[in-house]
């Protein structure tokens, strides 16, 4: 379905089907579950106050990742001093997905949102390579570096043997 609407007349559409989205990739990339709150409403404020227009869902739902990503790293510049947080989404109970998200977490800027955005939204090197600004070939190398990492981490750190 393509459609074409700006910012004002995309709200209540990105508001009701890409809040809990948008609200996820904050509290990936931003160091407290509040500030992922914050940022969650600057990027609906900001998309309110823009005069892009989008070319279908996937686009508009693009645009609030990438916006998304953009407030996060600047609000962890404002406050760097402060570390991701701990425990990054509040009412998720399984223990093996939170420490999975957790290694994830722990991973460079580039290879998290590459994992992230592929394993957990189910975007492609080429798609994550237009939210991210960056080639799909080196997506393809921030996700196979961020696996190998993730494997060291997850298998790797057992000594029993």
């Amino acid at each position: 379905m393509i459609f074409f609407m700006s910012g004002k007349d995309a709200f209540p559409y990105a508001f009701s089907q890409f809040t809990d989205t948008v609200y996820r990739v904050a509290v990936h990339n931003s160091a407290r579950p509040a500030d992922a709150e914050d940022i969650t409403q600057a990027v609906f404020v900001k998309l309110l106050e823009s005069e892009k227009v989008f070319r279908g869902s996937e686009h508009l739902k693009a645009w609030l990742i990438r916006v998304t990503i953009n407030l996060c790293r600047d609000e962890l510049r404002k406050n760097s001093k402060i570390v991701l947080c701990e425990s990054p989404l509040p009412n998720d109970t399984a223990q093996k997905e939170d420490s999975v998200l957790e290694a994830v977490r722990a991973l460079p800027e580039n290879y998290r949102n590459a994992v992230y955005l592929h394993y957990y939204e189910g975007y492609t090197a080429k798609e994550i390579g237009k939210i991210l600004d960056a080639k799909p070939n080196t997506v393809l190398s921030w996700l196979s570096r961020g696996r190998a990492m993730l494997k060291e981490e997850m298998i790797g750190g057992f000594d029993d043997e």
